[in-house]
């Protein structure tokens, strides 16, 4: 008998919360991280609590479990309800920690997924002086897919006085957050 869409990606999910392989634990959560990807998913992926189980997946030590949670969150967010949910969950927090990852895709979905979220209401906390800040610092990288990135965010989402405090601010400190490994 073959699965329906729903008990397929519940299976996953519970596959994912009983077994205690770190292996099979990656590879569930990228599956559900590509699902994430589909449209036609979302309503079933918003049921079954899989947001929350990316959302909770950040705060791991196990970069590749952070990773595909943090690209999944980013197939999601450009839907509207996903995205409310997102915010409401307090999920901007967690999404700005993860753009210190040394890993890159990490870093590249947590950059977009801010994109993605940011709304009038949002606007502050997506756009706040340390994302600023490490934006600028992004944009000066060697990798072409992050300084990108990091410069069509600072213009389209940031305002010029902003990225002006923000300059003014890096000129007085040699903190900051570390590029990503390539």
């Amino acid at each position: 008998m073959e699965l329906g869409r729903l008990e397929y990606l519940q299976a996953l999910v519970t596959e994912f919360q009983v077994t205690d392989s770190t292996e099979a634990k990656e590879q569930v959560l990228a599956n559900l991280a590509n699902f994430a990807y589909d449209p036609s998913n979302y309503e079933y992926l918003r049921q079954l609590q899989v947001l929350d189980l990316f959302l909770d997946m950040l705060t791991e030590d196990n970069e590749t479990l952070v990773e595909f949670a943090m690209g999944g969150l980013c197939n999601l967010c450009l839907d509207k309800t996903n995205k409310e949910y997102i915010l409401e969950a307090n999920g901007v927090e967690p999404i700005i920690n993860c753009l210190s990852s040394s890993n890159e895709e990490t870093v590249v979905s947590a950059v977009t997924t801010l994109m993605f979220l940011t709304t009038p209401r949002s606007r502050a906390q997506t756009t706040a002086l340390p994302v600023v800040e490490c934006m600028l610092r992004f944009s000066l990288s060697a990798n072409t897919r992050l300084s990108n990135l990091a410069s069509i965010f600072l213009q389209d989402y940031c305002s010029p006085p902003q990225v002006e405090e923000a300059r003014s601010l890096s000129r007085h400190t040699a903190v900051g957050i570390p590029l990503p490994k390539d």
